[in-house]
């Protein structure tokens, strides 16, 4: 599997039973959407959030998150943590809220057929 099962039921934990909540294979791990927002995910280094460019200064300044790397080009708005990282619950939960919070300003994207 390239990414670690349990980081992705943390996350389902930590996101709980959000309505429009789902998950998909995306980035070479599992995302987890919101109406099809990424809201966050994981990937084989670790974890990867969506906060957006507004809050991108405010999720870094979260110790243990830096700027998404693993693509090989900076992607604004987007920021990931490693799995030590991921471990610190405070750290965690406090940049899960501010992907959830840009993932619920978006319009809900409709499905494609």
């Amino acid at each position: 599997m390239p990414y670690d099962p349990g980081m992705a039921d943390q996350m389902r934990l930590d996101l709980g039973d959000l309505p429009g909540l789902s998950e998909k294979n995306m980035f070479g791990g599992l995302c987890f959407l919101l109406d099809g927002n990424m809201i966050c995910g994981v990937h084989k280094d670790g974890a990867m959030f969506r906060v957006g460019k507004p809050a991108e200064a405010a999720a870094l300044a979260i110790p243990g998150v830096v700027p998404l790397g693993f693509t090989g080009r900076r992607m604004g708005g987007m920021v990931e943590m490693d799995a030590d990282a991921f471990a610190d619950d405070a750290a965690r939960m406090d940049v899960t809220a501010l992907a959830r919070t840009h993932a619920q300003s978006l319009p809900a994207k409709e499905a494609k057929k």
